[in-house]
């Protein structure tokens, strides 16, 4: 089983504000339909730590994702994704295993 994952993980307090911003990105890109896509991306609520979130991203391969992270428009999305959070994120890169 190929494959590759990216788990973001941060702090913001304006959860609400994160959500328009990451559905125009993912609107657009759908639209265009050019150059690599996420295969599925899911965003998650820490329940025991409040403003803590996830956001899990799943890949065809390293190389997909490294075109993706590559793009000007995941740049832009990342630097306004950055202006709502409450500090730096964290970024794990996960080869799947099974």
């Amino acid at each position: 089983m190929a494959g590759f994952v990216q788990i973001i993980e941060y702090r913001t307090s304006r959860p609400s504000e994160v959500v328009a911003p990451t559905d125009d990105f993912r609107a657009k890109r759908e639209a265009e339909g050019d150059g690599p896509m996420p295969e599925r991306a899911v965003t998650c609520a820490d329940r025991n730590d409040p403003d803590h979130y996830y956001t899990i991203v799943e890949f065809a391969s390293y190389e997909e994702a490294m075109a993706n992270s590559a793009r000007p428009d995941t740049g832009e999305f990342a630097a306004r994704m950055a202006e709502l959070c409450d500090g730096p994120a964290t970024y794990r890169d996960l080869d799947v295993v099974t």
